[in-house]
This record gives C-alpha cells, sequence and structure tokens, in this order.
C-alpha cells in the first residue's frame, strides 16, 4: 500500500495557533477551501462547526484495517456527526494520484494518505501542484524532512516489513531468503504491483536487503532476483487482507502495523496468522504522507480531518466519548479526544510527531506482540532519491521478471 510549507513566520504562528487560535472564533468571512491553518479557519471551533455543516468527508485507499484506521473513522464520525466514505480501500498510492488528476468531481478525495513512490507528482515541475497548502496546529512537531516547508505534504506515520504467514505452513519462515523453499511453493506473494503501490515496492527493498542488498537502498536488484526465483517456481499470488483470510496467500511482506487488523480478522475465518519480523534485517521505511486534495468537495473536513490525525492528545475513543462530550464546543470536544498520533502508535506505526510526543509524554503504548529480534539489524529508511532511483529499476524489470 505513503517536504512541506511555512517556515519563520509561520513557525510563530503555528505556537499561537496552539495556545490561542484553537477556540478564537471567526471574526471575518471565512473562505475555508483556502485556510492555510486553523486561524485562517476562524479558529478550531469554526471550523468544526463548518465540517459538521458539510457533513461528508471523502477518503481514498484507507482501509480499516490499515494502521487502526477503523478506529480513527469512527472516532471522527462519532465526534463530529460526519460520514467517512473510503474510494478503493485497497487502491495503491498511484490510484490516489491518477484519481486527482483525472476523476470527475463526484469521485474527487478530501485528503489522500500517499507512500513516497509517488511524492513527486504532487508537485510536477513547472505544473500545478494536485494539493493545497496546509499546516497543522502541531506543525513545528513534524521533522523538517519529513514536509514540504509550504504544507503541501507531511509525513504522518511509517513502519517495519514484517513477514505475515499461515500457521499451517510446514516450517516457520523467518526471513526473505525463506521465501524461495520449494516447500512453499504457489503460497507466497507480494501485496500489489510495486511500481504503483508503496507496500508493494518496500516489500521488493526488504527483499533485497534480506538477499544480500543491504548496502545500497537504491538498488532493488537482490529483491528482483529473489522474487524471479520465487516466480519460477509458481506464479506470485496477491497478499491482501482477503486473501489472506481464506488462505489463498500464505505468506509475504507485509507492514507491521496491519498485523492488529489482519490476525483478528483470520481467526474470525478459522484461520491462524502471525506476524514476525526477519531475524537478519528488518526495513524501517520512509513514512506515508498526507496532503489537502487541491479539488476537495469538503474542504472544512478536509482541514479537520489533517488536525484530527496529527494530533497528540492521549484522551477518549468512539466508545468512550458521552452524548455530553458532544455537545461541547469544538475545541473542547477535540481536547478530550484520543488523538490520530496515539492511534498510529497503539497501532505498531511510527506517528511522525513520535519524537516530540516522547518529549511531552503523550505516546500511549503499542498494542503490537512482536519485536525486531535481537539478532536483526534494522537497515532504512531509505530517501527519496533512493526510492525514485530503484522504482525505476523495478519499472523496468518487474513485467518480464
Amino acid at each position: 500500500m505513503r517536504a512541506k510549507r511555512l517556515i519563520a513566520a509561520a513557525s510563530a504562528a503555528a505556537l499561537t495557533v496552539g495556545i490561542v487560535a484553537l477556540a478564537t472564533p471567526a471574526t471575518a468571512a471565512v473562505d475555508i477551501c483556502k485556510a492555510k491553518n486553523v486561524a485562517e479557519a476562524g479558529g478550531l471551533d469554526n471550523l468544526v462547526k463548518l465540517a459538521k455543516k458539510e457533513g461528508k468527508l471523502a477518503l481514498i485507499t484507507t482501509p480499516r484495517d490499515w494502521a487502526n484506521y477503523g478506529a480513527i473513522h469512527d472516532a471522527y464520525e462519532k465526534a463530529f456527526g460526519v460520514k467517512v466514505t473510503v474510494d478503493n480501500p485497497d487502491g495503491s498510492s498511484q490510484y490516489e494520484i491518477d484519481t486527482m488528476k483525472t476523476a470527475p468531481k463526484s469521485k474527487q478525495p478530501d485528503s489522500i494518505d500517499i507512500g513516497p513512490l509517488v511524492v513527486a507528482q504532487v508537485t510536477p515541475p513547472g505544473g500545478k501542484p494536485l494539493t493545497s497548502p496546509y499546516q497543522v496546529i502541531n506543525w513545528k512537531d513534524i521533522p523538517n524532512a519529513a514536509k514540504d516547508p509550504s504544507g503541501l505534504w507531511y509525513g504522518n506515520y511509517g513502519g517495519k516489513l514484517a513477514i505475515v504467514y499461515n500457521t499451517t505452513l510446514p516450517s516457520v519462515p523467518t526471513k526473505a531468503a525463506d521465501f524461495t523453499k520449494a516447500e512453499y511453493k504457489g503460497v507466497v506473494g507480494i501485496t500489489g504491483d510495486p511500481t504503483s503501490s508503496n507496500q508493494a515496492f518496500m516489500s521488493v527493498l526488504a527483499a533485497s536487503i534480506g538477499n544480500g542488498g543491504s548496502k545500497n537502498l537504491s538498488d532493488v536488484s537482490k529483491g528482483l532476483e529473489l522474487f524471479k526465483a520465487v516466480k519460477a517456481q509458481a506464479p506470485l499470488v496477491k497478499v491482501n487482507s482477503t486473501n489472506l483470510v481464506t488462505g489463498t496467500a500464505k505468506l509475504g511482506f507485509m507492514w507491521d502495523f496491519n498485523a492488529l487488523g489482519v490476525v483478528p480478522a483470520a481467526k474470525a475465518a478459522g484461520l491462524d496468522l502471525k506476524f514476525v519480523y526477519p531475524s537478519d534485517f528488518v526495513l524501517q521505511a520512509p513514512p506515508y504522507i498526507n496532503a489537502i486534495n487541491a479539488k476537495s468537495p469538503n474542504c472544512a473536513n478536509a482541514r479537520l480531518w489533517q488536525e484530527f490525525v496529527y494530533s497528540q492528545n492521549k484522551g477518549k475513543t468512539a466508545a468512550q466519548l458521552t452524548a455530553a462530550d458532544l455537545k461541547l464546543p469544538g475545541s473542547k470536544l477535540f481536547a478530550l479526544m484520543q488523538g490520530g498520533q496515539n492511534y498510529f502508535q497503539q497501532s505498531g506505526a511510527d506517528p511522525i510527531m513520535s519524537a516530540a510526543m516522547t518529549k511531552k509524554k503523550l505516546l500511549v503504548p503499542s498494542l503490537l506482540d512482536f519485536e525486531v529480534p535481537a539478532t536483526a539489524k534494522v537497515v532504512g529508511p531509505a530517501t527519496i532519491a533512493d526510492v525514485l532511483t530503484a522504482r525505476e529499476q523495478i519499472i523496468s524489470s518487474w513485467a518480464s521478471l
């Protein structure tokens, strides 16, 4: 299946926003589709009011079993009375870009969640950006290397590649090189097309570092060799929630942060899945990236969604919000809710603001029940330049493997 904006003046403004503008009422007409921060939206109370009036949030490729998004959707819907829809939940990052470029207004998303594989397409050289600039209240807590200084895109959460496997396999796989074992013939796969899907691309990179390619993250030839060897035995199957739950796919790489969604779903279907990190090399990937679509059909919700997924509170989940809570002004309700960054943290993902939140003692515990082995070396994250170079290598080779 993921550089940023305003620096000097905006960082001072962001501090003011965090302290004052949360509840500041709008004093002038607000053009919400041009608001670049919560102050320009008339304050958080006004932003919540406008979002409730719109009543809709259009997301894209954010499935419920991905990085705890189901719980995030539920909290947003309950708190703000907004219907959340998700177009093509299992789609690729490239699908998100293509949708913004070509889809009719009725199919346009408000916000995107893309991998670094396609981020360069957000701001095409000499062309108009596909996104609208926005800086969340906690903007200063996003590392500079993970955001566009103008707010056209910004990192959100990252993860590590884990091995997911069905416990009916004749032996327990522990590293990428195991994928080529004859006993796994016909059940090894990949999550999608690595030329367009970020998770699939990172799976090739994870295979590469586990097959002798750990020193150069811009060269995935060793990963291509590994998958070629797997394909020589049998076609690759698609490793997604559906195929894992039905037993069609039994072995592959997936994000660690998806274990909490995939494993219970498989258990409900009578299958036992396990997630483990490789015993030799573990890939730490660069973060997924959020941005507001320039063609957003629900401009207030596009901005309130950013504020929510980048909020840091330790507060209430959807199930814990009371009827009295829901009657509070937007800023007070917002202050009661568990923040989006902590939902990602619970899933085992790495929130982009984790360093700042650790200093503030705001991080909740991860719910993952597996850890990086003492024998493993964590490699990465790859730079955007590494990713783009490696992608060209995959584009030229994948179809002919």
